[in-house]
């Protein structure tokens, strides 16, 4: 009985660590997802993965609220993630702005080149 007591002071750190891990992880995903980088989200998740598994070590102990806490911190930031990336698709796209006075008119310019045997072979004169 007395191991298992030791144990468990060692799980329950081990346990808080990882669910610590999980919400930081899910913050991340939350932040990506909002601004569509599904790479980075994915990413995110797989390293909440670990996180959450760590958490699970806390429950050798008893304690069952730090893996509660990383579970609900993924799901709260999936659906956030989300809701701000729709939010964010439904904003007006920004106007160019108008400019005022006439468009500029490209003028074509004679330009000198030379031919490809270089210089011994002449030169051209190209419109551009």
């Amino acid at each position: 009985m007395s191991a298992l007591r030791e144990l468990a002071a060692f799980f329950l750190p081990v346990g808080l660590t990882g669910a610590g891990i999980a919400v930081l992880c899910a913050i991340v995903a939350a932040v990506a997802l909002a601004r569509g980088a599904a790479g980075l989200c994915g990413g995110a998740t797989a390293v909440w993965i670990v996180g959450m598994m760590l958490s699970v070590a806390a429950g050798f102990s008893g304690q069952w609220i730090p893996t509660a806490a990383a579970g609900g911190a993924l799901v709260a930031a999936l659906v956030i993630g989300g809701l701000v990336r729709a939010a964010l698709n439904r904003r007006p796209a920004r106007s160019e702005p108008v400019s005022v006075g006439p468009a500029p008119v490209a003028t074509a310019r004679p330009r000198r080149t030379e031919a490809l045997g270089g210089a011994n072979l002449g030169t051209v004169l190209a419109q551009r």
